[in-house]
């Protein structure tokens, strides 16, 4: 890109926001919110968290669901600090509210609705990214179909709602049409001053797939209020395992 003319190199930025657009990106908005990820933001398209697309989380066992529920609340602050309140449907709601505020965020911003079944969820879900006066859209389900995911991108490509789909005690791995697909693993707590008790959240990140950016693993503390990265670099998946996760 170097070598082309001014002319070239600006026609040629276009297309490439462009692809990036139609494939369900909204950079321009998502780079007026910082996320404080630090390095990981090299592994996205444009530097910055995508927003305006859905993404997908992925958690084996309760210590991993908990794990992922901090880690996206971390994501849902800086949001929110800009935007409206945010949906979060479940049929098996574990999340305790006032837990929150210790991401810096407060309850009442939230709408939680408690249903009983999955597919009742997953219905919600759609309608609810459907509507743009809401920040973003949290669903907790076990399975989601190629289709319905589709349809959960479709959805957010006109309101610019950020969706996040938690699956949790997902029975297979298939193929999806969200942009992103994470696991968050929990690892020891780092003790504050040598004190006893819980200290700082920390989780093992690992962006398995992005579209159109670069998958990685990184070592992320949740202190003072923003994330934390230990590994400044990004550590690439390795080829085979890219293939299973796609």
């Amino acid at each position: 890109m170097n070598n082309l003319s001014p002319q070239r190199a600006e026609i040629l930025a276009s297309l490439q926001t462009d692809i990036l657009r139609l494939q369900g990106f909204r950079t321009a908005h998502s780079a007026t919110v910082d996320h404080g990820l630090g390095p990981i933001t090299q592994a996205f398209p444009g530097g910055s968290f995508p927003t305006g697309c859905v993404h997908e989380f992925l958690s084996d066992d309760v210590q991993a669901a908990a794990a992922t529920s901090g880690f996206v609340s971390g994501l849902l602050a800086p949001l929110m600090a800009v935007g409206g309140p945010v949906l979060w449907i479940s049929a098996s709601r574990t999340l305790f509210p006032p837990a929150l505020k210790h991401f810096g965020l407060s309850p009442d911003q939230f709408i939680f609705i408690d249903l009983q079944k999955e597919k009742e969820v997953l219905w919600a879900l759609d309608e609810a990214l459907k509507c743009g006066a809401l920040t973003a859209v949290v669903g907790e389900l076990q399975e989601l179909s190629f289709t319905a995911s589709r349809r959960l991108q479709l959805a957010v490509e006109h309101s610019q709602v950020t969706g996040f789909v938690l699956r949790r005690k997902y029975r297979q791995i298939n193929t999806t049409a969200c942009v992103s697909r994470w696991k968050i693993t929990p690892l020891p707590s780092i003790i504050v001053d040598d004190l006893p008790g819980v200290g700082h959240p920390q989780w093992k990140v690992e962006l398995l797939r992005i579209r159109n950016g670069r998958p990685g693993v990184w070592e992320v503390t949740w202190e003072k209020g923003s994330f934390h990265t230990a590994l400044p670099s990004v550590a690439t998946i390795p080829e085979q395992r890219q293939k299973v996760w796609a």
